[in-house]
């Protein structure tokens, strides 16, 4: 019984994702990894900027005391 079910768990996994659903083409796939890979820069960019201000700004109060 055990089996079964299983075996029923499998194939129905297998025919919702070979048939009901939807794949990006190869040009949406580009076009989501650029826009990934330029979104992760920016965020990137920014903590490297917020770390060198929040480092220089202890720099100089450690300085004060």
């Amino acid at each position: 019984m055990a089996k079964t079910k299983i075996q029923e768990y499998i194939n129905e996994s297998y025919d919702e994702l070979v048939h009901k659903t939807s794949w990006p083409s190869w040009s949406e796939l580009q076009n989501s990894a650029v826009v990934v890979s330029i979104a992760s820069l920016i965020i990137a960019l920014v903590v490297y900027l917020m770390d060198m201000s929040f480092q220089t700004i202890l720099k100089q109060f450690y300085l004060l005391f």
